[in-house]
């Protein structure tokens, strides 16, 4: 019996709001179109707001402005310390293979002067062959030096920026932490350089031996009545 009372009260009220809706038909869609749009525009807004912020509503810990500051600011300088590690252990790598290059031209070259006057012209031609090829081998490993610095370089300067923005930005710790493996891996290139140079030395000095060696060997050619003719390759500056 209840449910057959409540069944007829929907009846009534549906009969009684009958004319009302069919009376003011377009009023009522165009409410109901309002109230669609009030209703897209708060979905639009509740999606763009979450995809600026991208934070949950309901937080661990509440972060000021200046805390996310200053922990971008370390992001920051934990990328520009893994930059600068990477492009430093390129720059070793590059001015070790240079420095190897060159020790190995300077074995070949005083090779040559050790068999001066002992080599068939053969023997002599294929000597000058693979000296050549190794000033080649030098000269593309200088090459690959240059770019590898020049990449160093470019990440020595990022460091020295984000260092700059996290003291700035109160993250002293980053700042301090990114100023330190800024002076170890310069050191560390320094050293490697220092070596480079010293590799450099031993190669001009083994170019002016060679320069007095062949001279004296053509002299003495000349005075004895023989004539061998020198290398053009060798005349060639390294």
């Amino acid at each position: 019996m209840a449910a057959l009372r409540s069944l007829t009260t929907c009846f009534r009220l549906l009969r009684r709001s009958a004319p009302v809706l069919f009376s003011s038909r377009k009023p009522a869609v165009h409410k109901a179109v309002k109230w669609t749009n009030v209703l897209y525009a708060g979905i639009a807004s509740l999606t763009v707001g979450g995809g600026l912020c991208a934070i949950p509503f309901k937080q661990v810990e509440n972060l000021s402005r200046d805390s996310l500051i200053r922990r971008a600011a370390s992001h920051v300088t934990d990328s520009s310390s893994t930059f600068l590690s990477q492009t430093t252990l390129s720059l070793i790598d590059a001015i070790t293979d240079y420095s190897k290059a060159v020790h190995t031209l300077i074995a070949l070259q005083r090779r040559y002067l050790q068999s001066l006057g002992k080599l068939t012209p053969a023997e002599e031609d294929a000597i000058w062959q693979v000296i050549i090829g190794q000033r080649s081998e030098v000269s593309d490993r200088q090459d690959e030096c240059k770019r590898s610095e020049s990449t160093w370089v470019t990440a020595v300067k990022l460091c020295e920026t984000a260092a700059e923005a996290a003291y700035t930005s109160g993250a002293e710790h980053a700042s301090i932490t990114v100023r330190t493996n800024l002076q170890v891996a310069q050191t560390q290139v320094e050293t490697a350089l220092k070596l480079s140079l010293d590799t450099d030395k031993k190669l001009s000095e083994t170019k002016v031996m060679e320069v007095e060696r062949v001279t004296q060997h053509v002299a003495s050619l000349h005075n004895s009545g023989d004539e061998e003719e020198v290398p053009e390759a060798y005349l060639r500056e390294d």
